[in-house]
């Protein structure tokens, strides 16, 4: 007997048909001698439609108000699921965050969890009981609903298998697997059949939006087995697994891209210890996430220049941020730019095949892309071009690196 997470996103839960068929899909699992957890996000759309009323009924709502009515959704979800799955004969129950109880931070609309209590849960599980858990949402400090921002649910099904000791947690997607990029852009995206736990990390992180960022982050470090699959095939997902599981497949797995990234220069800092920690300490204090970082010396030796990239929508509050702190830093402009994108190749081959970074690019060289910033780890190299090279590049990449072929 395993015991299984399974987790279905909104497209998955879109309606009812879906849900009933989602039902299925947990009977089966179940009389296969499961132990089975389910997490399911809200119905596709609820989410974006309760965001839209709390911010017309007051764009400056309270942060606790605001999870109250986006918590929601997944409330109506999990009801239905249960319902659906008692109809067919399975013993199900519902489970919203606070019942559990997912502890949380304070940090209202993008709650961390710190704590899962999950000693009723394994008790039902053992009777052989479904526990169908409301994804997304956990109970702060204050007791009140707290949610974990977008693509919550990933990280609550991971952390719930983590917290159960479950076998596997089975992600279940609108999407067959982790392809090698988007088939949206490239028709020729392969299907992997695996990718390591660092690979899909950095996929994600770099605009692959098959899985969440925290919920690999999480797998990872708690040794959970990750699977994607479909929720509409019957067909061979792509399993996230250690590294040291397929040391001879090193290779380059993906061209990862994200189009939706923004990018600030602060021209003619005084070139002395401390700006930086200011600047980032600034939009730390408001919570946005900065990615790549570049500083580069001024034409004045006494000056330097910091870049940096960041999520669009976070944009305008970061420049807000640095423009308030402009006497103190005493820089001598600030430039911006929102029509910007992030692409990346990203695989453990980088660790042993020299030349990888060459190749790149001199492919973006080739199509006339300019890159404006390059940022590198261990498994990744990541460059900012303009916006409307996106889609040339990706392609250009994947074809150069051949990732059409099978391994």
């Amino acid at each position: 007997m395993a015991r299984i997470v399974q987790k279905f996103g909104g497209t998955s839960v879109g309606d009812l048909e879906r849900i009933r068929n989602v039902a299925q899909r947990v009977k089966l699992c179940v009389e296969a001698g499961n132990q089975v957890a389910v997490v399911v996000s809200a119905m596709a759309g609820t989410t974006n439609r309760l965001i839209e009323w709390a911010n017309q009924i007051g764009s400056m709502h309270d942060a606790r108000e605001y999870d109250t009515i986006v918590s929601t959704g997944e409330q109506i979800s999990v009801g239905l699921l249960s319902i659906a799955l008692q109809n067919i004969g399975v013993d199900a129950r519902s489970w919203l965050g606070w019942q559990i109880p997912f502890k949380t931070d304070d940090f209202h609309s993008a709650a961390r969890i710190e704590e899962i209590n999950a000693k009723e849960i394994i008790y039902r599980l053992n009777k052989g009981q479904v526990a169908v858990v409301a994804g997304f949402q956990g109970i702060a400090p204050d007791g009140r609903i707290s949610t974990l921002g977008r693509g919550g649910s990933d990280t609550s099904a991971v952390a719930l298998a983590a917290a159960i000791d479950a076998d596997r947690c089975d992600i279940f997607t609108d999407v067959e697997g982790v392809y090698t990029t988007d088939p949206r852009i490239m028709p020729k995206a392969r299907k992997l059949d695996s990718i390591t736990f660092e690979e899909m990390l950095e996929m994600a992180s770099a605009g692959a939006r098959v899985l969440q960022t925290r919920s690999v982050a999480m797998a990872m470090r708690h040794s959970v087995n990750l699977q994607v699959l479909s929720s509409f095939k019957e067909s061979p997902g792509t399993l996230v697994q250690n590294e040291e599981k397929q040391m001879e497949k090193q290779k380059v797995s993906g061209i990862a891209y994200s189009a939706e990234e923004a990018k600030v220069t602060v021209v003619g800092l005084p070139d002395k210890p401390g700006i930086a920690a200011r600047i980032f300490g600034a939009l730390a204090e408001i919570h946005i996430n900065v990615d790549m970082i570049v500083q580069s010396a001024s034409t004045d030796s006494e000056k330097t220049d910091i870049t940096f990239s960041l999520a669009r929508s976070d944009l305008w509050d970061a420049v807000k941020s640095i423009k308030n702190i402009k006497e103190e830093l005493d820089f001598e402009r600030l430039d911006h730019d929102d029509n910007i994108a992030k692409v990346s190749v990203i695989g453990t081959a980088m660790r042993t095949q020299p030349g990888i970074a060459k190749r790149m690019f001199e492919v973006l060289s080739d199509k006339q892309i300019n890159m404006q910033v390059i940022s590198t780890s261990e498994i990744k190299i990541s460059v900012l071009i303009q916006a409307d090279y996106t889609e040339l590049a990706v392609r250009s990449l994947h074809d150069a690196f051949g990732l059409d072929r099978p391994d």
